[in-house]
C-alpha cells in the first residue's frame, strides 16, 4: 500500500489522539482512502466467547461490498498482522452478511520495514495491507 498523508495538526505520537483526530476529520480521511468508503465507527467492539476486542476504526466500502478494519500502530511489528488477521476472521464469521465480500484489513503505522511486512503477511489468506502515515503541521495545498 502507499503512504497516506493525514493532516493532524501538531506532531502526534499517541495512538488515541491520532484516532480522535481521524474521527474529527473523518470526511477528509475517507476522501484520501478512495471512493465508496463509509465510516462505521471507532473502537468497534467484537466479542469472542466472552472476551472483548476493539478494532480502532471500521469502514465499509460500497464498491467492494466489504468491511475494512483499520488498526493504528507506531512501528509495524509482525504481531500486528496476526491481530489484524484475527479481526478479519471474526468480522467474516460473526458480522459479515451473506451477500457481502470478505473483509479487507489495513494496518496504518508511522513506520514499516517492507521485508518484515512481507514475511508477516505472507501466509495469511485474508486480504490485508500495511500503509504508513505522515503528520503535518501545515494544511496541504489543493
Amino acid at each position: 500500500m502507499s503512504t497516506c498523508s493525514i493532516l493532524l495538526g501538531d506532531e502526534l505520537e499517541d495512538e488515541r489522539h491520532i484516532e480522535q483526530q481521524v474521527v474529527l476529520n473523518i470526511r477528509n480521511f475517507i476522501l484520501q482512502m478512495g471512493k465508496g468508503f463509509c465510516f462505521i465507527g471507532n473502537q468497534y467492539r467484537l466479542e469472542v466467547d466472552g472476551d472483548e476486542f476493539f478494532i480502532d476504526l471500521l469502514f465499509f466500502n460500497r464498491h467492494r461490498n466489504a468491511r475494512w478494519p483499520l488498526n493504528k500502530k507506531g512501528k509495524f511489528k509482525p504481531a500486528d498482522a496476526g491481530q489484524l488477521n484475527f479481526y478479519l476472521n471474526v468480522l467474516d464469521d460473526k458480522v459479515k452478511l451473506q451477500q457481502e465480500n470478505s473483509s479487507i484489513g489495513i494496518v496504518l503505522c508511522k513506520e514499516k520495514n517492507n521485508t518484515v511486512v512481507e514475511f508477516a503477511i505472507k501466509s495469511f489468506d485474508k486480504a490485508m495491507g500495511v500503509a504508513t502515515y505522515k503528520t503535518s503541521k501545515q494544511t496541504p495545498i489543493k
